[in-house]
């Protein structure tokens, strides 16, 4: 079983074919899209480790574009008590959700 890891988004995610992410939101694609994901840190395939320094030199994991959406609302709220002061904000963060369809 061959894994990877990689990294996108500022963040770091471990990944396998077949496996079905959400990462943060990539510009100027649409469901469907293929994307190449090149910055590889590591890549196991049961036998053999290799450990990019940062990255590994022709590395790459192909996946598609599922659907792009918005997470669940989080409330910011701040509050001042005895001054009247209340605010309260809600943020959705978009995301992306992709399939891992090879690693290599």
């Amino acid at each position: 079983m061959t894994f990877a890891v990689i990294q996108t988004g500022g963040k770091q995610y471990k990944v396998e074919a077949g496996d079905v992410l959400h990462i943060e939101k990539l510009p100027d694609n649409k469901a469907g899209d293929k994307l190449t994901f090149d910055q590889v840190l590591l890549l196991d395939d049961g036998t053999t480790t290799k450990i990019g320094a940062p990255y590994i030199e022709g590395a790459k994991v192909m996946a598609s574009l599922v659907e792009e959406g918005k997470g669940k609302k989080v409330l910011v709220v701040k509050y001042r008590p005895k001054s009247r002061y209340f605010k309260k904000n809600g943020h959705r963060q978009p995301f992306a959700e992709v399939k891992i369809e090879s690693v290599g």
